[in-house]
């Protein structure tokens, strides 16, 4: 599922790419995938220039103006679990599930966007239905300062795999990042983020800052289907130390790579290096004694 670093590759990308190009035309093949009227999603994206592309965690906004001087509209693009939003020549063969053309300029070229299962969204909004949308997020994972993130971490009991992958706290941090970071910061997936050390959570700060800025000059993780802006895989797949690595061992100490499930989605850890904290999240606080 596209997390953090794929959706800052493909804003990057399309930076590089359509800035500044106009959407001439715009071809619904699949209504299912846009939010909202789909006669309206085209009636207000055609005919207007991309002038701002933005990230806030997994959320990719497309800013477009109208040469009459009207209020800007914005396209946000949720990337769901298999979503794919390139650039294309308008000649190359389109692939199966491609749902949504925008053609560029002169129509020699598109924006695609394909996904194999449908859970991505497009959707036509004004400024105020994004800043609403946006505003629900929690700080990005990778601009959060240190002080937020030692914050939103206090009094909280739960699993610290939850906290980080919850997107009202922490938005941009999905299965693959958190695994990664939680490695990095040599932590249980089960540690209480409340419970956590200062000199931990500083840890974990600077770890989860470090594995999405690596991941992001990688261009993000590709097992299937993800792709950057451009139609090209990610890299960071070759430097992951264990996600989906059960089984195997560690490339730290050599203990084999362990599995468990938090709140229905798999965590994979060191049980060496990440050790087992003595109050995990789910156990039961002791009773005080009785006066």
């Amino acid at each position: 599922m596209p997390e953090l670093p794929e959706v800052e590759t493909v804003a990057q990308g399309l930076k590089r790419r359509a800035l500044g190009r106009l959407v001439a035309a715009v071809e619904i093949r699949h209504p299912a995938v846009i939010v909202g009227s789909p006669e309206k999603f085209v009636s207000t994206l055609e005919g207007r220039t991309l002038v701002n592309v933005a990230r806030q965690g997994k959320a990719l906004a497309l800013e477009l103006s109208a040469l009459d001087g009207s209020a800007p509209r914005f396209l946000l693009v949720r990337l769901g679990m298999t979503g794919q939003f390139t650039v294309a020549p308008h000649a190359a063969p389109y692939k199966s599930h491609t749902h949504v053309l925008l053609a560029l300029d002169d129509g020699r070229e598109e924006l695609r966007f394909r996904d194999v299962r449908r859970f991505g969204r497009l959707r036509s909004c004004t400024r105020e239905e994004l800043e609403a949308v946006l505003g629900a997020l929690g700080p990005d994972a990778q601009r959060i300062t240190e002080a937020q993130f030692l914050a939103a971490m206090r009094g909280r009991h739960g699993a610290i795999k939850s906290w980080l992958m919850n997107q009202n706290l922490l938005a941009g941090l999905g299965n693959i990042y958190a695994d990664e970071a939680l490695f990095a910061a040599r932590l249980h997936p089960l540690a209480q983020p409340g419970r956590v050390s200062a000199g931990t959570a500083h840890r974990l700060y600077h770890a989860v800052r470090k594995v999405l800025d690596r991941a992001v000059q990688l261009g993000g993780t590709t097992f299937s289907d993800y792709l950057d802006a451009e139609g090209r895989p990610g890299k960071f797949l070759k430097k992951l130390r264990v996600y989906q690595r059960t089984g195997e061992p560690c490339l730290r100490c050599g203990r084999t790579i362990r599995r468990l499930v938090i709140a229905g989605r798999s965590s994979h850890f060191c049980p060496r290096c990440q050790a087992r904290p003595r109050v995990t999240a789910g156990m039961r606080r002791p009773r005080k004694p009785e006066a």
